[in-house]
């Protein structure tokens, strides 16, 4: 066979490996979302973090109080002000958590083929053959023969610590379970996962309903993670929650899908969020390991159908301790943006890893080359073929936008938006280039004063892939004249030249209303 043809039919250039990644105003298209913690809660590190890439803020509240984390986003807010780099905030709630209370402070060894006690009496003191829990059901819950997972993974991001046993006994309320291997126990927090078995706890525990009520409330939190979530009621339940919580009714929801229950119900629960966390870590404990990458990808394949964000956590766990990251940590990560997820989360590597800038740099660089070979062709044809016909308004502009940008090789997009929605939407297609969202304000009056909104928008779009927003001036209203788009418009081109998406002579497709109607118009930049 012909060698020229071979190289007709590579998929990717060869030589092209060779060549240095090319650094940008925007690291990568797919958005980063990091947990800050001990070691990422300064004004320098957050800065450093910022300039790395990552858009999305996560605060944990499995651990740490509400005084702890405000300091810490009282610096997020310190940085953001010092690099003009724009983050949003999110809380992620316990959810129904099961923990070991260990009071202590010594290492606890726990040795393979012996029998550990599991009771719910907190008074009683851990040790290497009894750990009391925080949830009183499990006995009733678990039968002999169940598998539980015992962790401090979701800490530290490290499974060395990590013991799996198999329920030999239940008796009253504790249960008795047969240690599968050796570790040692050191530290404070560790989670209990029992596998395929329904935990009669609430997915919105009053723990995390008074975290949000107030910790919440006083910071306007852009997304909610809600943890362990079941069902779709899960989700009715916590947004009827924040609609009473004034500014938190524009809080977007975002489902974490951690186990089997989640998986089964997973059509319904994306019909009520805003996006979806695939929460790999107790799912891989949950699901056989073969089976994992399998819902990944059809989890990530039908946020995308649906335009809903789809985020896929623990892909770069060694570097919690590591400078670099496995070769198949990479290659997870790479293939998560092939499979069209829109953000990684990353959890213990910044939160108290020991390289939280290079975490978040290094996870961008490989986003940013999978992108590079990533099939929008394919993509777009199936997103359009799923859509159907006929399409919504809202749909054919969208699609046609990124149609024509892709034709006619514009460097970006810019869309006008008030709510988003449109924005989202022409990211749904997931263009070659970045969208720039122009978010125009709305004035709005509960007879009592007036506000304005904007700020919810702009910042929940720091999550979806190749969505890069800015804020229009509030003067601009949202049913301005064509001549004040036309000045908002020089406004964003002025920005897109300042951080380097827009040259001269570049081709730029705008969508925007005019009057009532939608319209995508093509502009060839002078000079």
């Amino acid at each position: 066979m012909n060698s020229n043809h071979l190289l007709l039919e590579e998929p990717i250039r060869m030589a092209s490996i060779l060549e240095p990644s090319r650094s940008g105003y925007f690291p990568s298209m797919t958005r980063i979302v990091g947990t800050l913690g001990p070691k990422s809660r300064s004004v320098e590190v957050i800065s450093r973090c910022l300039m790395a890439g990552m858009s999305v803020a996560r605060f944990d509240f499995t651990w740490g109080d509400a005084e702890y984390h405000q300091e810490t986003l009282e610096n997020l807010k310190i940085a953001i002000k010092k690099t003009k780099k724009l983050c949003a905030v999110m809380l992620d709630t316990t959810g129904p958590e099961l923990l070991v209370v260990n009071k202590g402070d010594q290492p606890i060894p726990l040795e393979a083929d012996s029998l550990l006690v599991l009771t719910p009496d907190q008074e009683k003191e851990a040790s290497p053959s009894l750990l009391p829990i925080n949830f009183s059901g499990l006995a009733k819950a678990v039968k002999p023969g169940d598998t539980i997972f015992l962790g401090q993974y979701l800490f530290t991001g490290s499974e060395t610590t990590s013991v799996w046993m198999e329920v030999s006994e239940v008796k009253g309320d504790d249960v008795i379970c047969l240690i599968k291997n050796s570790a040692v126990l050191a530290g404070t927090l560790y989670t209990l996962h029992v596998s395929q078995v329904h935990i009669d706890l609430p997915t919105l525990p009053d723990k995390d309903k008074e975290v949000i009520s107030t910790w919440g409330v006083k910071n306007s939190v852009d997304f909610l993670s809600l943890s362990h979530a079941r069902t779709g009621q899960d989700i009715r339940q916590a947004r009827e929650y924040l609609s009473k919580l004034g500014d938190l009714s524009q809080t977007q929801i975002y489902a974490k899908i951690e186990n089997v229950e989640g998986l089964v119900n997973f059509d319904e629960i994306l019909q009520e969020a805003d996006g979806i966390i695939l929460a790999r870590g107790n799912l891989g404990i949950d699901l056989p390991p073969e089976k994992v990458f399998l819902f990944q990808k059809a989890a990530v394949y039908k946020c995308n159908m649906a335009g809903k964000p789809a985020v896929v956590t623990r892909v770069v766990d060694s570097m919690t301790d590591n400078l670099r990251p496995t070769r198949a940590e990479a290659t997870d990560v790479a293939n998560a943006v092939l499979d069209g997820a829109d953000a990684i989360l990353l959890g213990a590597e910044t939160m108290r890893g020991l390289y939280p800038v290079e975490t978040i740099s290094i996870v961008g660089k490989i986003c940013g080359e999978s992108e590079k070979v990533y099939n929008q062709d394919s993509y777009f044809k199936k997103t359009v073929k799923y859509v159907g016909e006929p399409m919504s308004h809202m749909e054919s502009i969208a699609s046609s936008a990124v149609r024509a940008a892709i034709k006619v090789k514009a460097s970006v997009i810019i869309c006008f938006t008030s709510s988003g929605r449109a924005a989202r939407l022409i990211a749904k297609y997931r263009p070659t280039m970045p969208v720039l969202s122009v978010v125009i304000p709305r004035l709005k009056t509960n007879q009592l004063r007036w506000t304005c909104t904007g700020a919810f928008e702009a910042r929940q779009s720091l999550i979806v892939r190749g969505l890069f927003p800015m804020l229009a001036d509030p003067q601009h209203a949202a049913e301005s004249s064509s001549a004040t788009n036309e000045s908002v418009l020089k406004v964003a081109l002025d920005h897109g030249r300042m951080i380097g998406v827009v040259k001269p002579h570049d081709r730029v497709v705008v969508c925007q209303k005019v009057g009532d109607d939608s319209v995508v118009k093509i502009i060839e930049l002078e000079d």
